[in-house]
């Protein structure tokens, strides 16, 4: 069984606010540099095996401290990339939620690709799960840490409930914030979502729900 980590990347100076998609030199600020460093505490107690990252630079640079931390080297990959905006890339928010397009990528995502290029909400489902599934098939008995984007993360964790892709977007995952899938056998379970404290809970091995009912029973 695996323990899959998924890192939210820490803010910069232009989240919120321009829609950068793919855009290479978009660092942490001091405060996505301060949610990396707590990361670090974060996770005390448990301990990683391996990290996996976007290539971008705001998520390896999340990643840094707790890998460091924990002796392992950030090993990016391109799936865990954020998704390509095409034409988009680099425009502000504001300007974008008032094209008629905006309005399909909440309605119906599963049917809007980014113009200019860019990418399908489908393709963007299937390579992430894709590769966490294959994470989770390198370290079958690992705790890993996969630092990746806001959509990528409430996509992946969407497909890992049972969500359809048309209602990614009712799941909050916030900067620096973490959550945890449990894949074993190509079968996913979602054990948290968006905690922004601490994963203390996770440092010993999880009790099955049945042993913890037959536990009551007998106390009972």
């Amino acid at each position: 069984m695996a323990l899959l980590f998924l890192i939210r990347h820490g803010l910069t100076a232009q989240t919120g606010r321009v829609l950068y998609g793919r855009a290479p030199g978009i660092p942490l600020d001091h405060r996505g540099r301060a949610q990396s460093e707590a990361l670090v505490g974060r996770f005390e107690g448990v301990r990683l095996t391996a990290a996996y990252s976007s290539p971008l630079e705001r998520c390896t640079q999340t990643l840094e401290p707790l890998a460091s931390a924990h002796r392992l080297d950030v090993m990016t990959r391109d799936e865990l990339i954020e998704m390509d905006a095409g034409s988009w890339t680099g425009k502000r928010l504001s300007a974008v939620r008032r094209q008629k397009a905006w309005g399909v990528i909440q309605r119906e995502p599963s049917t809007f690709t980014f113009p200019g290029g860019g990418e399908g909400f489908v393709q963007a489902r299937d390579r992430v799960v894709g590769e966490l599934l294959r994470i989770a098939g390198r370290h079958p008995r690992g705790r890993v840490a996969v630092g990746t984007h806001g959509d990528i993360a409430r996509i992946a964790l969407g497909h890992f409930l049972g969500t359809p892709l048309d209602d990614f977007q009712r799941i909050v995952v916030d900067t620096a914030s973490v959550s945890v899938l449990q894949i074993e056998r190509g079968h996913g379970h979602v054990r948290l979502v968006n905690d922004t404290g601490g994963v203390a809970a996770f440092a010993t091995a999880p009790i099955p729900p049945w042993e913890t009912a037959n536990r009551a029973e007998l106390r009972g």
